[in-house]
Protein backbone atom coordinates (compact mmCIF):
# COMPACT_ATOMS: atom_id res chain seq x y z
CA UNK A 1 0.00 0.00 0.00
CA UNK A 2 1.35 3.67 -0.81
CA UNK A 3 2.04 5.82 1.74
CA UNK A 4 -0.17 8.86 0.79
CA UNK A 5 -3.04 5.79 1.56
CA UNK A 6 -2.11 5.71 5.09
CA UNK A 7 -1.92 8.68 7.97
CA UNK A 8 0.91 8.42 10.80
CA UNK A 9 0.70 9.56 14.16
CA UNK A 10 -2.04 9.88 16.74
CA UNK A 11 -2.93 13.58 16.81
CA UNK A 12 -2.78 13.32 12.92
CA UNK A 13 -5.12 10.19 13.04
CA UNK A 14 -7.79 11.75 15.40
CA UNK A 15 -7.83 15.12 13.08
CA UNK A 16 -8.41 13.24 10.03
CA UNK A 17 -11.20 10.75 11.76
CA UNK A 18 -12.58 14.72 13.27
CA UNK A 19 -12.70 16.14 9.86
CA UNK A 20 -14.95 13.45 8.07
CA UNK A 21 -12.06 11.44 5.95
CA UNK A 22 -12.89 7.98 5.69
CA UNK A 23 -10.51 5.98 7.42
CA UNK A 24 -10.90 2.18 6.63
CA UNK A 25 -9.36 0.68 9.68
CA UNK A 26 -6.57 1.98 12.41
CA UNK A 27 -3.59 -0.20 13.62
CA UNK A 28 -2.10 0.53 17.46
CA UNK A 29 0.51 -0.59 19.01
CA UNK A 30 -0.44 -3.27 21.35
CA UNK A 31 1.10 -1.34 24.42
CA UNK A 32 -0.05 2.09 23.39
CA UNK A 33 -0.99 3.93 26.57
CA UNK A 34 -1.98 7.78 27.91
CA UNK A 35 -4.40 10.22 27.72
CA UNK A 36 -4.04 11.11 23.88
CA UNK A 37 -4.23 7.37 23.20
CA UNK A 38 -7.42 7.67 25.30
CA UNK A 39 -8.61 10.16 23.34
CA UNK A 40 -8.31 8.73 20.03
CA UNK A 41 -9.96 5.57 21.08
CA UNK A 42 -12.99 7.69 21.99
CA UNK A 43 -13.09 9.32 18.51
CA UNK A 44 -12.61 5.99 16.73
CA UNK A 45 -15.96 4.87 18.73
CA UNK A 46 -17.80 7.93 18.01
CA UNK A 47 -16.93 7.28 14.44
CA UNK A 48 -17.22 3.96 14.59
CA UNK A 49 -13.56 3.42 12.76
CA UNK A 50 -12.06 -0.30 13.49
CA UNK A 51 -9.00 -0.29 15.84
CA UNK A 52 -6.81 -3.59 15.72
CA UNK A 53 -4.02 -3.16 18.42
CA UNK A 54 -0.79 -4.80 16.73
CA UNK A 55 2.78 -5.62 17.94
CA UNK A 56 5.27 -2.79 17.16
CA UNK A 57 7.15 -4.95 14.25
CA UNK A 58 4.04 -4.92 12.18
CA UNK A 59 3.74 -1.24 12.16
CA UNK A 60 7.49 -0.61 11.55
CA UNK A 61 7.34 -3.16 8.53
CA UNK A 62 4.63 -1.07 6.90
CA UNK A 63 6.76 2.18 7.15
CA UNK A 64 10.01 3.76 8.52
CA UNK A 65 8.32 7.00 9.42
CA UNK A 66 7.82 8.79 12.99
CA UNK A 67 4.66 6.85 13.74
CA UNK A 68 3.96 6.79 16.75
CA UNK A 69 2.58 3.19 16.86
CA UNK A 70 -0.73 4.20 14.93
CA UNK A 71 -1.17 4.12 11.29
CA UNK A 72 -4.83 4.86 9.89
CA UNK A 73 -5.35 3.31 6.15
CA UNK A 74 -7.24 5.96 4.59
CA UNK A 75 -10.66 4.34 2.36
CA UNK A 76 -10.56 4.76 -1.71
CA UNK A 77 -13.82 5.38 -1.46
CA UNK A 78 -16.57 6.81 0.51
CA UNK A 79 -18.89 4.52 2.08
CA UNK A 80 -22.67 4.64 2.11
CA UNK A 81 -24.93 4.22 5.07
CA UNK A 82 -27.64 1.16 4.69
CA UNK A 83 -30.17 3.10 6.36
CA UNK A 84 -29.71 5.92 3.73
CA UNK A 85 -29.23 4.00 0.34
CA UNK A 86 -32.19 1.25 1.12
CA UNK A 87 -34.93 4.25 1.36
CA UNK A 88 -33.68 6.17 -1.64
CA UNK A 89 -33.65 3.11 -3.57
CA UNK A 90 -37.49 2.78 -2.68
CA UNK A 91 -37.99 6.64 -3.25
CA UNK A 92 -36.40 6.11 -6.97
CA UNK A 93 -39.01 3.44 -7.72
CA UNK A 94 -36.07 0.85 -7.69
CA UNK A 95 -36.90 -2.68 -7.09
CA UNK A 96 -33.51 -3.60 -4.80
CA UNK A 97 -30.94 -5.61 -5.33
CA UNK A 98 -28.26 -5.97 -2.80
CA UNK A 99 -25.41 -8.38 -2.46
CA UNK A 100 -24.19 -8.67 1.03
CA UNK A 101 -20.65 -10.36 1.64
CA UNK A 102 -19.46 -12.07 4.53
CA UNK A 103 -16.25 -12.66 5.49
CA UNK A 104 -14.68 -12.06 2.09
CA UNK A 105 -10.78 -11.05 2.87
CA UNK A 106 -9.13 -11.64 -1.13
CA UNK A 107 -9.29 -8.64 -2.62
CA UNK A 108 -9.13 -9.97 -6.18
CA UNK A 109 -12.54 -12.17 -5.28
CA UNK A 110 -14.16 -8.81 -3.96
CA UNK A 111 -12.72 -6.67 -6.92
CA UNK A 112 -14.63 -9.59 -9.21
CA UNK A 113 -17.85 -9.67 -7.27
CA UNK A 114 -18.02 -5.63 -7.47
CA UNK A 115 -17.62 -5.68 -11.35
CA UNK A 116 -20.04 -8.08 -11.55
CA UNK A 117 -22.38 -6.18 -9.17
CA UNK A 118 -21.89 -3.50 -11.63
CA UNK A 119 -22.41 -4.85 -14.49
CA UNK A 120 -25.85 -6.76 -13.50
CA UNK A 121 -27.16 -3.67 -12.22
CA UNK A 122 -26.94 -4.07 -8.30
CA UNK A 123 -27.71 -1.76 -6.08
CA UNK A 124 -25.13 -2.07 -3.42
CA UNK A 125 -22.92 -4.18 -1.95
CA UNK A 126 -23.01 -4.76 1.80
CA UNK A 127 -19.74 -5.69 3.91
CA UNK A 128 -18.88 -6.11 7.73
CA UNK A 129 -16.10 -3.51 8.86
CA UNK A 130 -14.62 -5.74 10.83
CA UNK A 131 -13.21 -9.38 9.11
CA UNK A 132 -13.70 -8.62 5.30
CA UNK A 133 -12.13 -6.76 2.75
CA UNK A 134 -11.94 -3.35 2.60
CA UNK A 135 -12.21 -1.00 -1.04
CA UNK A 136 -8.23 -0.34 -1.57
CA UNK A 137 -6.26 0.61 -4.60
CA UNK A 138 -5.87 -2.96 -5.46
CA UNK A 139 -9.59 -3.68 -5.29
CA UNK A 140 -10.90 -0.87 -7.39
CA UNK A 141 -8.11 -1.92 -10.12
CA UNK A 142 -9.71 -5.71 -10.04
CA UNK A 143 -13.24 -4.18 -10.00
CA UNK A 144 -12.48 -2.02 -13.43
CA UNK A 145 -13.42 0.56 -11.77
CA UNK A 146 -16.74 -0.69 -10.96
CA UNK A 147 -15.92 0.08 -6.79
CA UNK A 148 -16.00 4.21 -8.03
CA UNK A 149 -19.91 3.55 -9.22
CA UNK A 150 -21.93 0.92 -7.46
CA UNK A 151 -22.58 1.73 -3.80
CA UNK A 152 -20.19 0.13 -0.90
CA UNK A 153 -21.80 0.19 2.67
CA UNK A 154 -19.47 -0.89 5.22
CA UNK A 155 -21.50 -1.72 8.67
CA UNK A 156 -20.19 -2.26 12.26
CA UNK A 157 -22.81 -5.18 12.74
CA UNK A 158 -23.25 -7.46 10.22
CA UNK A 159 -25.86 -9.17 11.21
CA UNK A 160 -28.54 -6.33 12.64
CA UNK A 161 -27.74 -4.79 9.04
CA UNK A 162 -29.31 -8.06 7.47
CA UNK A 163 -32.41 -7.14 10.07
CA UNK A 164 -32.21 -3.93 8.94
CA UNK A 165 -33.25 -5.49 5.25
CA UNK A 166 -35.74 -7.59 6.36
CA UNK A 167 -37.49 -4.69 8.35
CA UNK A 168 -36.79 -2.97 4.82
CA UNK A 169 -39.22 -5.33 3.15
CA UNK A 170 -36.00 -6.98 1.32
CA UNK A 171 -36.08 -10.99 1.17
CA UNK A 172 -32.37 -12.42 2.32
CA UNK A 173 -30.94 -15.36 0.61
CA UNK A 174 -28.11 -17.26 1.77
CA UNK A 175 -26.24 -19.17 -0.25
CA UNK A 176 -24.11 -22.06 1.79
CA UNK A 177 -23.71 -25.78 0.75
CA UNK A 178 -25.76 -26.65 4.13
CA UNK A 179 -28.90 -25.76 2.04
CA UNK A 180 -31.87 -28.28 0.65
CA UNK A 181 -32.78 -26.36 -2.02
CA UNK A 182 -30.95 -25.29 -5.58
CA UNK A 183 -30.26 -21.65 -6.19
CA UNK A 184 -32.76 -21.72 -8.82
CA UNK A 185 -36.12 -23.14 -6.28
CA UNK A 186 -36.40 -19.64 -4.81
CA UNK A 187 -38.49 -16.13 -6.21
CA UNK A 188 -35.83 -13.28 -6.53
CA UNK A 189 -38.43 -10.67 -8.92
CA UNK A 190 -39.18 -9.19 -5.89
CA UNK A 191 -36.84 -7.09 -3.69
CA UNK A 192 -33.85 -9.18 -2.50
CA UNK A 193 -30.63 -9.45 -1.21
CA UNK A 194 -28.10 -12.16 -2.12
CA UNK A 195 -25.62 -12.89 0.74
CA UNK A 196 -22.06 -14.66 -0.09
CA UNK A 197 -19.60 -16.43 2.27
CA UNK A 198 -16.23 -17.02 2.11
CA UNK A 199 -14.89 -19.94 -0.02
CA UNK A 200 -13.67 -21.44 3.46
CA UNK A 201 -15.42 -20.63 6.17
CA UNK A 202 -18.64 -19.96 4.53
CA UNK A 203 -21.67 -17.77 5.75
CA UNK A 204 -20.97 -17.82 9.55
CA UNK A 205 -23.61 -19.55 11.70
CA UNK A 206 -25.25 -16.93 13.01
CA UNK A 207 -25.85 -14.76 9.89
CA UNK A 208 -27.76 -18.07 8.77
CA UNK A 209 -29.79 -17.78 11.31
CA UNK A 210 -31.78 -14.33 10.32
CA UNK A 211 -31.77 -15.16 6.49
CA UNK A 212 -35.25 -15.59 5.08
CA UNK A 213 -34.38 -18.64 2.51
CA UNK A 214 -31.02 -20.81 2.05
CA UNK A 215 -30.04 -22.46 -1.09
CA UNK A 216 -27.37 -23.71 -2.93
CA UNK A 217 -25.46 -24.06 -6.12
CA UNK A 218 -25.42 -27.40 -7.18
CA UNK A 219 -21.52 -28.84 -7.60
CA UNK A 220 -21.24 -32.08 -10.00
CA UNK A 221 -17.45 -32.56 -9.93
CA UNK A 222 -14.87 -33.53 -7.20
CA UNK A 223 -13.97 -30.12 -6.18
CA UNK A 224 -16.05 -29.23 -3.59
CA UNK A 225 -16.58 -25.71 -3.97
CA UNK A 226 -16.64 -22.88 -6.65
CA UNK A 227 -14.84 -19.80 -6.55
CA UNK A 228 -17.13 -16.86 -4.53
CA UNK A 229 -16.84 -14.49 -6.97
CA UNK A 230 -18.15 -17.03 -9.87
CA UNK A 231 -20.69 -18.21 -7.58
CA UNK A 232 -21.77 -14.81 -6.64
CA UNK A 233 -21.84 -13.77 -10.52
CA UNK A 234 -24.38 -17.61 -10.62
CA UNK A 235 -27.08 -16.08 -8.14
CA UNK A 236 -26.50 -12.69 -9.61
CA UNK A 237 -27.81 -13.52 -12.70
CA UNK A 238 -30.39 -16.26 -12.09
CA UNK A 239 -32.05 -12.63 -10.16
CA UNK A 240 -31.84 -11.05 -13.18
CA UNK A 241 -33.43 -13.71 -15.68
CA UNK A 242 -36.18 -14.21 -13.30
CA UNK A 243 -36.84 -10.31 -13.38
CA UNK A 244 -36.57 -10.00 -17.07
CA UNK A 245 -38.77 -13.41 -17.93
Amino acid sequence: MKEKEMIFGIRAVIEAAEAGKDIDKVLVKRELSGELFKELQEVLRRYEIPMQKVPLERIDRITRKNHQGVIAFTAAVTYQKLEQVIPFLYEQGKNPLITVLDGITDVRNFGAIARTCEVAGVDAIVIPARGSVSVNADAIKTSAGALHTIPVCRENNLKEAIVFLKNSGIKVVAATEKAAQNYTETDYRDPIAILMGSEDEGVSPEILRVCDELVKIPQYGNIQSLNVSVAAGVMIYEAIRQRNN
